[in-house]
């Protein structure tokens, strides 16, 4: 009889959700793979919770822990203290970890001290920005981590160039594959807009400073269609409780941060995405919606190619003329073929039966 092999996957912000979905999903057709789950607590937000344990019929997590509302360090160091803990119990064959969160890097860092073989999954990615905390956690786990799966050629070049050239796997992206899955199993619910650009902007260079934010809002109130705004609970304090601001806009209705099949929703029916967050430019393009992304600079650089995407900072009233003047040209392909998830599991069974 096969021995059994123990899996421990950490998942802790709200697209960790999304990329872990498909994975636990195909792991669970092997009986000999004991698959854990475990959530740091970086993020929570039941409407996450509720999607992906209930409706995907995943199982809920074997621990949680209370990482979140606290400094990068503090949470890392938590992170770090309480999945030692977990994998000294589970004594694990492989750790999975996903992107750049200090989740990915606290659990990284665990396993690496206990010699504990790490998969990297949305390996090699780079914005090239060390200012955004997220460049330092992927980075540093691409040098821990003995399998790394890359969405694209140009993350296989950027590993190369750090000198990783070791179990570097072309996989395409488990993001994909759980958005085929979500329409191909009619989730997505009808929202009833039309006509409308879809706008979510939460990183602290954009939300944080009073004269940004608004600058931002004013920006979308002179645009040509209305504007659906998910703010997050945070920036509309800072705007109302902090700056005292009126948030009185005839062009943007504000809504709440969307669950993952709600925000599916507006995407596909927008006319075009305006964003700083990093998964949403990918999920747009698959969408073939044209996208605003407010950053200097992107990780998905192949997103840019053909006028899909569009990097927009200091010119913010920029934003229009590139909305029309955009006529993008998207490529089905761009990051796999929706079948990401098998092989991964594939190289993973693969690693840990070697």
């Amino acid at each position: 009889m096969e021995k059994e092999k123990i899996i421990v996957s950490v998942i802790g912000a709200r697209p960790q959700f999304i990329k872990a979905a498909p994975i636990e999903m195909a792991f669970s057709k092997f009986d000999n793979i004991k698959f854990y789950s475990i959530h740091t607590g970086q993020h929570y937000d039941q409407n996450m919770s509720n999607i992906f344990f209930d409706q995907l019929k995943l199982n809920n997590p074997w621990i949680q822990l209370r990482s979140g509302g606290k400094s990068h360090a503090k949470q890392t160091s938590e992170i770090l203290n309480g999945i030692e803990d977990a994998l000294i119990e589970l004594k694990p064959d492989l750790l999975i970890v996903y992107g750049d969160t200090n989740s990915t890097i606290g659990a990284s860092l665990a396993a690496a001290k206990l010699n504990i073989p790490i998969a990297h999954i949305e390996a090699g990615l780079r914005s090239f920005n060390r200012k955004m905390p997220e460049e330092v956690n992927r980075v540093l786990t691409d040098h821990l981590s003995s399998l790394l799966f890359v969405p694209s050629n140009t993350a296989v070049e950027n590993l190369k160039k750090e000198g990783i050239t070791k179990n570097v796997f072309l996989c395409g992206d488990v993001m994909k594959d759980i958005q085929k899955t979500v329409l191909e199993s009619g989730l997505i619910p009808e929202n009833g807009n039309k006509n409308f650009y879809y706008a979510t902007i939460h990183r602290p260079y954009n939300t944080d400073e009073n004269q940004r934010i608004i600058n931002i809002l004013n920006v979308f109130n002179q645009l040509d269609k209305k504007v659906i705004f998910a703010i997050h609970p945070r920036t509309k304090h800072l705007l109302i409780d902090t700056y005292h601001h009126n948030l009185e806009y005839k062009n943007i209705e504000f809504i709440e941060p969307q669950g993952y099949f709600d925000n599916l929703s507006y995407l596909q029916n927008c006319d075009c995405l305006i964003t700083d967050s990093g998964g949403m430019q990918k999920e747009a393009y698959w969408f073939n919606k044209k996208c605003i992304t407010i950053r200097t600079e992107t990780e998905w650089t192949e997103t840019l190619e053909n006028g899909c995407n569009h990097l927009v900072f200091e010119n913010l009233n920029d934003i229009q003329r590139l909305i029309n003047n955009s006529v993008p040209s998207f490529n089905n392909t761009l990051y796999g073929e929706n079948n990401a998830s098998a092989l991964i599991t594939e190289k993973i069974i693969n690693f840990i039966n070697d």
